[in-house]
Order: structure tokens, then C-alpha cells, then sequence
């Protein structure tokens, strides 16, 4: 009898030390990790959103249908990681944006497979689909308001510019597919309703401020000088959208504008800029 507790005890030992080793406890997200995480997530939302108009107007195009699972999971990714809110309102916002979350992606999805199997949508679901967008893109707002207020730690300057750059790049594809798939008006994803060329113009007067900024080192400027020849390739047809549609080199180029404004951004963040 000895004998087998004195096994059982250093097997136990075992099991706990394994288990520790194998899912330690993770650390608490501060409210600047979440602040990102959910930036990101707002990024994601958007794109979804464009890449359905791309799906639709393309005929169900499979690029398009696996840009839109890829947002989806990017979306899903960085709601899971954001950790306990610092306050009860940005807990409560917290609740209601996962809830949205998961409506809007069970809405997305629906349609997708409605574009499968009939080849077209009903335009109510869309309508339906950009509204549930808009609410989550405020209600998102709300939150990254929220956390840094019951948090007290605040987005740099220069950092909140740039995603600010981003959130308005990725609305502008958007709403340039909406409207080049003719099933959506003057979307834009923080819920506003305002013409594509006073968008793009508000972008340009923007990104020669962060050029200009003081605070730029050569990595950064020569990032945003890279963004800039990017967009004037793209800002006149942004700013006549009604003119020779080109919505697949929108998508194209905005993405990769996108990719560079948040490289700088992580930049300034880095050096709380």
C-alpha cells in the first residue's frame, strides 16, 4: 500500500506540473492591447462588408468569398482577445457588440450561401446587412471611446490619426463597391452618409499631415511616402466615383494602403507617438 502511494503522489505532482506547462494562465490584456484588438476587429468588419459588394458584383467570385471567411475569422479573432473590460459601461458595451457580432456574421453568411445557391440577393438583405454594419461600426466606436475612459489610458495622438486613416480608407472600398455593385448608396462604415469626394479629399488633407508630422522617423516617412504614391494612383477615381467604375483596383490598392497605415501606426504606438 505504501508502494502505490508513493507513486501516486509524485504522478500527481506530474499531472499538475503538465498541466501548468501546457496552458498557463494568460496575462490580462491591457486596455492598450484591446484598444488594437478592437481597431482591428473594425478593420475586419468593414472589409467584410466590401468584399461581399466585390462577391456580389464579381458573381460570386471564390477570390472574393474567401476574403470575406478571412475578415470573419480576423474579426472573431481579436473580439476573443480582448480581456476583462476596466469599467462596467465598457463591460456592458463589450456584451452588446458580441452579441451584434454574431448576428451580423449569421446575416453575412446567409447571404453568401443565398449567392451560391441562386446565383443573386434580395436587395432588403443587404440593405438589412449594411444597416447591421453601420450599428456595429458605432457601437465598436462607443467601446474604443469607452475603454480609454473608464481605463484613463489614451490612444497617442499620431497612432489614433493613422487607424483613423485606415477605418476611412477601408469605408471608402466600401462604399465604392456598394456602389459599384448597385445595391448600396453613400455607405460609409461609421454610420455617415457622405459623398465618396469629400471623403477623399478629407484622406488626402490627412496624410499630408502625417507626412509633415515632426515626429516622423525616415522608416516612418519613407512608409508614408510609399501610402501616398499608392493613393494618387487611386484618388481621382475615388474622388470621381461616378466615372469609369474600377472597383477591382479600389479593393486592390486600398488594401494595400490599408497594410501600410497600420504598419505606421504600430510604428508611432511603439513610440507613443
Amino acid at each position: 500500500m505504501s508502494n502505490r502511494r508513493s507513486l501516486v503522489l509524485p504522478l500527481s505532482a506530474l499531472l499538475v506540473f503538465l498541466f501548468a506547462f501546457f496552458y498557463p494562465t494568460l496575462p490580462q490584456a491591457s486596455p492598450a492591447d484591446d484598444l488594437l484588438h478592437l481597431h482591428q476587429m473594425r478593420l475586419a468588419l468593414q472589409r467584410s462588408l466590401g468584399d461581399f459588394y466585390m462577391y456580389n458584383s464579381m458573381e460570386g467570385d471564390q477570390r472574393y468569398a474567401r476574403q470575406i471567411s478571412d475578415a470573419l475569422q480576423e474579426g472573431q479573432n481579436n473580439l476573443e482577445r480582448l480581456g476583462q473590460m476596466p469599467g462596467h459601461a465598457s463591460t456592458e458595451l463589450q456584451t452588446q457588440l458580441l452579441a451584434g457580432w454574431q448576428r451580423y456574421r449569421q446575416g453575412l453568411l446567409k447571404l453568401m450561401e443565398a449567392m451560391r445557391n441562386q446565383g443573386y440577393t434580395e436587395l432588403q438583405p443587404v440593405a438589412d446587412l449594411a444597416e447591421t454594419n453601420q450599428k456595429l461600426m458605432q457601437l465598436s466606436q462607443q467601446l474604443y471611446q469607452q475603454i480609454q475612459q473608464d481605463s484613463g489610458e489614451a490612444v497617442p495622438p499620431l497612432t489614433q490619426v493613422s487607424r483613423e486613416q485606415s477605418l476611412l480608407m477601408q469605408g471608402m472600398a466600401a462604399d465604392y463597391a456598394s456602389r459599384s455593385a448597385s445595391i448600396g448608396n453613400s455607405f460609409f462604415g461609421g454610420g455617415e452618409e457622405r459623398a465618396l469626394d469629400e471623403l477623399a479629399g478629407q484622406f488626402a488633407s490627412r496624410l499630408d499631415k502625417l507626412a509633415n508630422a515632426p515626429q516622423n522617423t525616415p522608416q516612418i516617412s519613407s512608409a508614408l511616402q510609399n501610402i501616398t504614391t499608392k493613393w494618387r494612383y487611386i484618388e481621382k477615381s475615388l474622388r470621381n466615383y461616378n466615372e469609369n467604375s474600377v472597383p477591382f483596383l479600389i479593393s486592390k490598392y486600398s488594401d494595400s494602403i490599408i497594410e501600410g497605415l497600420e504598419d505606421v501606426s504600430a510604428q508611432y504606438a511603439a513610440r507613443q507617438l
